[in-house]
């Protein structure tokens, strides 16, 4: 796991979490994991998600706690912050925001945004939707930059690093 905050309500800790490479393009996917109670058990090194690894011992995924989402296939999904802020619509309150730096094995490259995971109100991902695009060209499959973390402003402002570039993005809403 890599990035974690805490859920402003629930106080429940949430973290992102990276697949291992040299499995395949599309396998395992990074996921988004809901730690509910301490010393729960989401199946490293065994499983990711409902994926069994080859390279361990064979055990059966259902038996550990399942990914509250699943992030896309080596999109290095890293810093992940819940937003409290008062600038955005109150559409992306207590949603969580997603750095993925992106993949550097895949045929075709995926991730290099930042993504909303957008969670009901009994703390369930509903959806993953896009935030921060235009880092990565498909068509060329090259990318422009690499997002890392997240980080509210006391403004409500979300900053944005990105290590392929060395900048900081501040990114606000206006009316």
């Amino acid at each position: 796991s890599v990035g974690f905050d805490f859920h402003p309500r629930t106080r429940e800790l949430w973290a992102t979490n990276n697949g291992r490479d040299w499995a395949g393009n599309d396998i395992p996917e990074d996921t988004l994991l809901r730690i509910s109670r301490s010393g729960e058990d989401h199946g490293f090194p065994f499983c990711v998600g409902t994926w069994n690894d080859p390279a361990a011992p064979r055990r059966n995924c259902g038996e550990f706690a399942q990914p509250a989402a699943m992030l896309g296939p080596h999109v290095a999904a890293l810093g992940m912050r819940f937003y409290t802020g008062q600038m955005f619509p109150q559409a992306y309150r207590d949603q969580i925001f997603i750095a993925r730096r992106g993949s550097w094995n895949r045929e075709r490259m995926s991730g290099y945004d930042v993504v909303v995971a957008k969670l009901d109100g009994g703390g369930k991902v509903i959806g993953i939707e896009p935030f921060l695009s235009g880092l990565l060209d498909e068509g060329a499959n090259r990318f422009h930059g690499r997002p890392v973390d997240v980080l509210q402003m006391r403004n409500g402002a979300l900053l944005v690093s990105d290590e392929q570039n060395g900048a900081i993005y501040r990114v606000t809403y206006g009316r």
